[in-house]
């Protein structure tokens, strides 16, 4: 079955490019990802903060299935409602160090958005590293959880 969030890399660089379409009005995109109550349903994991604005910060608690406890955070530093959050995050104890993130919001229809992401690692190994993860099934899991959550509250 084929992905619908797609997930690009470039040999030697320490990004990665991660696009989805919904069919979702770019507002209610937009809010799967400030507000928390909808975060928590899509990511399913546990919002401690969300300051969903400029020099905002955030903090996520998730529980593993072996009961270990993984905590992911950030800072804000650009926020334009409905257009674009730039952000750092961070997933304690991982290896791979802190992420640079820039998520773009685009309105493509009255019912339908794209999402942008670029994240940048702090170096090549880092990113590397990262992808070993089943990062391409996770993003699309959560991604298509998301459409169908903010579908709901429609």
């Amino acid at each position: 079955m084929e992905l619908k969030t797609k997930v690009n890399t470039e040999e030697g660089k320490q990004e990665i490019f991660i696009t989805r379409e919904f069919d979702l009005p770019v507002d209610l995109l937009f809010k799967a990802y400030i507000e928390p109550q909808i975060v928590e349903q899509w990511m399913g994991t546990k919002v401690l903060k969300l300051e969903s604005k400029k020099h905002g910060s955030f903090q996520f608690e998730t529980t593993d299935p072996k009961g270990n406890k993984h905590c992911f955070n950030g800072v804000i530093h650009e926020f334009t409602p409905n257009e674009k959050i730039i952000r750092t995050f961070e997933m304690e104890g991982a290896s791979f160090g802190v992420q640079l993130e820039v998520l773009e919001f685009l309105k493509l229809t009255s019912n339908q958005s794209k999402l942008q992401k670029q994240v940048i690692y702090q170096s090549v190994a880092y990113r590397d590293e990262n992808l070993k993860l089943p990062f391409r099934q996770g993003i699309n899991w959560a991604h298509n959880r998301l459409e169908e959550i903010v579908k709901s509250l429609k």
